[in-house]
């Protein structure tokens, strides 16, 4: 384990509209604000088009590749995420959610693409005087957090 310490920054609370993409909206929003750490809450609804990364096709691979699927429908969403700048000095957010419509439950990454359903809340704490980055790894091509 390493590990790096930051101080609680400003607060956002955001309200996504109807049509808004994660992890676009987000990240713009990062950019707009000079947000480079957080870490944030998300809570809403998730359209029928959006797309969620499930996990590796084989989990043993070095370099796995992705399982990507779609949504089974107009979703109840929640999810926790974290933003940090990437090697371009980019804000990414990482933001795992699970996604629920009648007895069936998705959980994943929403790099791929989700779209808000009339409802999106999130809350973004930004971390100051922090030293995290996110590096793409040459073993696995994942845009790992480093810290220092």
């Amino acid at each position: 384990m390493k590990y790096t310490e930051a101080k609680l920054g400003r607060i956002f609370i955001l309200r996504l509209e109807h049509g808004d993409r994660l992890p676009d909206t987000i990240e713009e929003f990062a950019q707009s604000q000079g947000i480079e750490s957080a870490t944030l809450l998300f809570l809403g609804g998730s359209d029928q088009n959006s797309k969620v990364v499930v996990g590796p096709e084989d989990g043993t691979a070095i370099k796995p590749v992705p399982t990507v699927i779609g949504l089974p429908g107009v979703s109840e969403s929640v999810g926790v995420g974290t933003i940090f700048l990437n090697e371009d000095r980019m804000p990414k957010l990482h933001l795992h959610s699970a996604f629920g419509r009648k007895e069936q439950t998705v959980t994943g990454c929403t790099r791929e693409g989700v779209t808000i359903w009339h409802i999106g809340e999130v809350i973004i704490f930004e971390l100051i005087n922090c030293s995290a980055q996110r590096k793409i790894d040459p073993t696995t091509g994942f845009e790992l957090l480093q810290v220092q």
